[in-house]
């Protein structure tokens, strides 16, 4: 694999924000949703995702700057010097370079087998491969991802494509009455683990995309509804919308702009036990577009005989 300050365009002394910068403009471009008839999109997706994984994460930085773990996020193991019981790398011939073993027996040799308990037991120290006997396995890591969904796939349920960080696309079912910003674990989705382990999960975050007409708030939902300047006056049943279609809202005589009604059991519907969010609907008093002589003299004659002061207080 590259180098990751490389495949970012960044410099080794880059600052976290810097870094972080790099990446967002690079994934935007390469996003494979922005990329559709360019196939190399995703690889290259998947290599900025994997570089920021990398230098994105201030101690897996640290250990790559210092040589600890490799552009894969994998661990480095030093070599080993020649000398008794060792081994050495000697100058080969026509074939390469070849490495002579000397695993002698008698006091001063050991078994080839030490050397790799020894190593695969300091990765599970670390947390970074198998132990040794009776030693626990650590899983591979997860991943983050985000479902952007519209609402009324967030109230009916459904499915929606999700680009892992490795740039790998899965179909992820969204239970009905999913709630902004909940999360979904998709098990085994996420970074290979070690020899022997099991991979890590998925976590997706669900974000509901903006709505034309209603706003979410939690298991809520939230709309404006224009009114006229009499239905607000002299009270008068209205059609409002709601996520099942139209239902007929009684305003009372007399409403202000700002006033809010709650239809309840109008929200997200019922899920993971919570029952059904509400439908909060705010007032919106609207003016005629084009007001004739005959309005404009009427709010004047207000104006002059009945005047009033709704920001009295303020």
């Amino acid at each position: 694999m590259r180098d990751p300050y490389e495949v970012l365009g960044v410099a080794k002394s880059a600052t976290a924000a810097e870094i972080k910068k790099a990446y967002r403009g690079l994934a935007k471009k390469f996003h494979p949703d922005h990329n559709k008839s360019d196939p190399k999109a995703a690889g290259r997706f998947a290599e900025i995702n994997s570089a920021y994984e990398i230098v994105g994460d201030e101690e897996k930085k640290a250990k790559f700057d210092r040589g600890e773990i490799g552009a894969d996020g994998k661990p480095r193991f030093a070599g080993f010097g020649a000398g008794p019981g060792g081994f050495s790398r000697a100058g080969g011939g026509p074939g390469g370079a070849h490495f002579d073993f000397n695993f002698g027996g008698g006091r001063g040799g050991f078994d080839a087998s030490d050397i790799f308990s020894e190593l695969f037991g300091a990765a599970a120290k670390r947390g970074g491969g198998a132990g040794g006997a009776g030693g626990a396995r650590q899983k591979g890591g997860d991943v983050a991802a985000t479902a952007n969904v519209p609402l009324e796939t967030a109230v009916m349920g459904g499915t929606t494509r999700v680009v892992l960080p490795s740039g790998r696309t899965l179909d992820v079912k969204i239970p009905a009455g999913v709630e902004d910003g909940k999360q979904i674990r998709l098990r085994g989705q996420g970074q290979p683990g070690p020899v022997g382990a099991e991979p890590g999960d998925a976590l997706v975050t669900v974000k509901i995309a903006p709505h034309p007409r209603f706003r979410t708030d939690g298991r809520d939902l939230r709309l404006d509804l224009p009114i006229t300047l009499y239905e607000a006056a002299l009270g008068a049943t209205v059609s409002a919308p709601t996520l099942n279609g139209k239902v007929e809202l009684s305003l009372p005589r007399g409403s202000n702009g700002g006033r809010v009604l709650r239809l309840r059991g109008k929200g997200l519907p019922a899920a993971d036990g919570r029952p059904a969010g509400d439908l909060y609907v705010t007032l919106k008093l609207m003016a005629p577009e084009n007001a004739d002589p005959e309005f404009e003299a009427l709010m004047q004659k207000w104006r002059d005989q009945k005047p009033y002061d709704p920001r009295k207080g303020f």
